[in-house]
């Protein structure tokens, strides 16, 4: 009769479980089980209470609900037998946490259990203490783990030092009481007891920066500690294959990485130590290798000698020539993070990093690809480039759009000449195929513009490449771009850079025939052809009939955008007849970067400006909505400032009026009517585009991104850091024009000091509105990586009431093909500049 109602031992249950079949059979075996277990609980047995929960937290541990049994452990843990607070302590880590009020019932045993005799029955109330506690428990109990941290016992000591962590973490206010013990226990002998000392220091350093001065005395003790490490003799208690206590050496050089940084007297202290470690650590096993890596993290983190810092580069270096891949790959990931700091000694490893772009894990290809586009120069530009484009030909697809953008960027930065870069971009194009990103053609066409005396050469190897392969869509789309602009060039059988082309009008007319025919071409490259084929009327001489067909035939092509353009091309043959070599003639060249009308954006033109800017207007500036102005204003400042200005009027001239971001400027008298300059759109295009009006004071913003103020910045009004995150930083200076006060000049210059390229950057700017504000077009939209070069942008700002001056910033930029969003405010300009 007795032996039935005892329930089963642990080991039966298991056992039972683990002989289910199906998880069906499973959960009938758990339910009935846990039914029994409640059964036992509501006749509060407790004889069986510990194997019970034991069985429960078995339960748990597989996922079945286990809540009932929180009560149960509580009650455990009151128990005075040892073996019941083991099992209750256990079921409290696992079935209690801060989120639950029931934990609270649990800080009066814990209170007692700390002040208990036995150093198990203590070390069990901080393991506890430790993993659940929270903020009320924290300031319960905060003084008892003090007291032990003074505790003779090394196992209380270790044990109170890892729960004085997690107390801190979740009350910082609680630091103080513990800082008088932490001297002493870098004391101790025990290793246990400095291990979590360390942890403990480290944790205060991380919360509070009074805290990291108060420890930097410490330095030296640190240094003796780590000395003795390596010094040691072989001791079985701490080996690990040959090394002694390789756990303690790493979170001393982690402490002394913190404590060292912008710091020179604490690195001072420390540099022969690093020095030691870094020349006797074994390199033979993981064990070592993972104390030189933190050996090189502190290293270049503080403030170290110049040859430390070589030391620790080439220790990377040696990383890179492991077998093992996954120190490969945190090789390349530091140096990539230290690259900007000891350029020199990085690129002497430059051989092997390239070794790595042949690596089978594609991890490690990746950070080589990006590595190896930190360390090109204009000294080693060619074989760098010749060993990337090797790459992408094999590389994975998704690897492709970064490696190609990232190509272009470092040719137009380091190309020796204008015929290499010609020849490098041509070389991604037919390389990546479709892979190619959208920034890239656009880069190419204004490449090719801006190539006056390689312009025939370029549109003969477009049109050769062309003639081999139509299916690579943007190779495609900059191809017939050329054709259209510089057919003349091509069927002139003249070429001065390479063997003259022969080829005649009927060729290349069926050439952009077959591409808009073809079912693999893209919307936007049968755009392209189209707008092409329609240009070259005026420069064919002998094909006007054939080309006049080619737009008729698609007139009635499935896709609408194609009906549209092939019947307004057809008008400029009939009805616009007389307008045609005016519309269709060269399009000046793109500059790299355009400000909007609204003066905020400085993007590049799309795809589809670049094919409709030779026959389609510019819509005039009064024909914007004011909503469009509006959206901007609440993208900059949260909700629009009051008193935002109507749009301005439209002016005659090519680039548009610049709009007051904020409003209060009348721009009526700079040009005709919104009626008038609808009407006359298309004759406006014939006409030489007139200087755009200066709304701020007098000077010509069309064309200028330079030296626009009369000298150089005032003397007396310092510059200030607007803006500095994520590598990006942004540098304003000032000047203010001499019988102008109330204008100010601010001189932009942006830094990006990431060991990665950015390209399309976009700086915004608005101002509240009793301010006027103007953006000049920038110098350029990609920034070099490692500070090597800068963006630079004019803003001019109208003060007529001599406020105190605030900006709102918003920079856009894309890093390793991800857009990125940034936001600022300057409120912190000089004064001086409105008094």
């Amino acid at each position: 009769m007795f032996g039935s109602t005892t329930p089963k031992r642990l080991r039966d249950v298991i056992r039972e479980i683990r002989s289910a079949r199906t998880a069906a059979d499973e959960r009938a075996v758990v339910n009935r089980e846990c039914a029994t277990i409640r059964d036992t609980f509501k006749d509060e047995d407790n004889v069986y209470r510990c194997r019970n929960v034991a069985k429960l937290l078995y339960i748990h541990m597989l996922g079945f609900p286990a809540h009932f049994g929180q009560l149960e452990c509580l009650k455990l843990i009151a128990s005075p037998k040892f073996t019941d607070k083991r099992i209750g302590y256990l079921g409290a880590n696992l079935l209690l946490d801060e989120r639950q009020d029931i934990h609270l019932l649990v800080t009066n045993s814990l209170k007692n259990d700390l002040s208990h005799q036995t150093q198990y029955i203590v070390s069990l109330a901080l393991s506890t203490l430790g993993n659940i506690c929270s903020t009320e428990m924290s300031r319960d109990l905060a003084g008892e783990v003090e007291k032990l941290l003074k505790s003779s016992n090394s196992y209380v000591k270790k044990k109170a030092a890892l729960c004085a962590v997690r107390i801190i973490k979740k009350v910082p206010d609680l630091m103080e009481m513990f800082i008088p013990a932490c001297r002493p226990l870098l004391n101790e002998k025990n290793h246990g007891v400095l291990l979590t000392a360390v942890c403990l220091i480290t944790e205060m350093c991380v919360l509070s920066s009074d805290t990291l001065t108060h420890f930097r005395k410490l330095v030296p003790q640190l240094v003796r500690l780590l000395k003795n490490l390596i010094m040691a003799g072989y001791s079985p208690e701490h080996d690990v294959s040959g090394v002694s206590d390789p756990f303690l050496q790493v979170k001393i050089l982690r402490l002394l990485r913190i404590l060292g940084k912008n710091d020179e007297d604490a690195s001072e202290n420390m540099n022969d130590i690093l020095a030691q470690v870094a020349t006797n650590t074994e390199t033979a096993k993981n064990v070592g290798n993972s104390i030189l890596y933190e050996t090189v993290l502190t290293i270049m983190d503080i403030k170290s000698e110049s040859g430390l810092r070589v030391l620790a580069v080439n220790i990377l270096g040696r990383f890179l020539l492991n077998n093992d891949k996954n120190i490969r790959y945190v090789a390349l990931n530091t140096l990539l993070k230290v690259v900007s700091a000891d350029y020199n000694a990085v690129q002497r490893h430059r051989t092997t990093i390239v070794d790595c772009l042949k690596d089978p894990d594609v991890s490690i290809r990746r950070r080589a690809m990006e590595l190896s586009f930190a360390l090109i120069n204009s000294n080693n530009v060619r074989g760098m480039m010749k060993e990337l484009l090797c790459f992408l030909d094999k590389c994975d697809p998704e690897f492709k759009g970064d490696c190609c953008s990232n190509i272009v960027t470092a040719a137009e930065k380091y190309s020796p000449n204008r015929r290499w870069y010609i020849d490098t971009v041509m070389k991604v194009l037919t390389t990546a195929g479709n892979n190619v990103r959208d920034d890239v053609v656009s880069t190419y066409i204004q490449l090719i513009q801006q190539s006056g005396s390689l312009q025939t050469y370029t549109v003969q190897q477009l049109f050769k490449v062309l003639q081999e392969d139509i299916s690579q869509q943007p190779l495609s789309q900059v191809a017939a771009w050329s054709i259209g602009e510089y057919g003349d060039l091509l069927v002139s059988g003249v070429c001065e850079e390479d063997e003259p082309l022969q080829v005649t009008e009927g060729e290349v007319l069926d050439l952009l025939g077959k591409l808009i025919a073809s079912n693999i071409s893209l919307l936007v490259t049968k755009q392209y052809a189209l707008t092409a084929i329609v240009k070259l009327s005026t420069r064919f001489t002998q094909s006007l009939s054939r080309i006049e067909q080619l737009i008729k035939a698609n007139g009635q092509s499935m896709f609408t955008d194609l009906q549209q353009r092939s019947i307004e091309y057809v008008s400029l043959f009939n009805t616009h007849a007389e307008m045609r070599s005016g519309v269709l003639e060269k399009m000046p060249i793109m500059e790299k970067q355009s400000t909007e009308p609204n003066g905020l954006t400085n993007g590049e033109a799309s795809q589809d400006e670049i094919i409709n800017a030779i026959v389609e207007p510019s819509t005039p500036p009064a024909l914007k909505s004011q909503n469009e102005t509006q959206n901007i204003l609440d993208l900059l400042w949260g909700t629009s400032p009051g008193g935002v200005g109507q749009p301005a009027a439209p002016v005659s001239d090519g680039g548009g009026a610049l709009l007051d971001l904020l409003g209060g400027m009348d721009l009526s008298s700079a040009g005709p009517s919104p009626l008038m300059a609808q009407s006359n759109a298309m004759d406006n295009l014939l006409l030489p585009a007139q200087p755009q009006p200066d709304l701020l004071g007098g000077v010509e913003v069309i064309g200028q991104t330079t030296n626009l103020t009369n000298g150089s910045p005032n003397a007396e009004i310092p510059g200030l850091t607007a803006f500095e995150k994520n590598g990006i930083k942004v540098l304003f200076t000032f000047d203010k024009k001499n019988g102008q006060p109330a204008v100010v000049t601010v001189n932009v210059q942006v830094i990006n000091s990431m060991p990665m390229p950015v390209s399309d950057f976009v700086f915004q700017a608005a101002v509240p509105k009793s301010f006027q504000i103007q953006l000049l077009p920038p110098s350029g939209n990609s920034l070099p990586p490692n500070a090597s070069g800068t963006i630079t942008q004019v803003i001019q700002v109208n003060n007529p009431q001599k406020a105190p001056l605030r900006m709102r910033l918003r920079m856009t930029y894309t890093l390793n093909g991800s857009a990125v969003t940034e936001q600022g405010e300057v409120n912190t300009f000089p004064p001086n500049l409105w008094q």
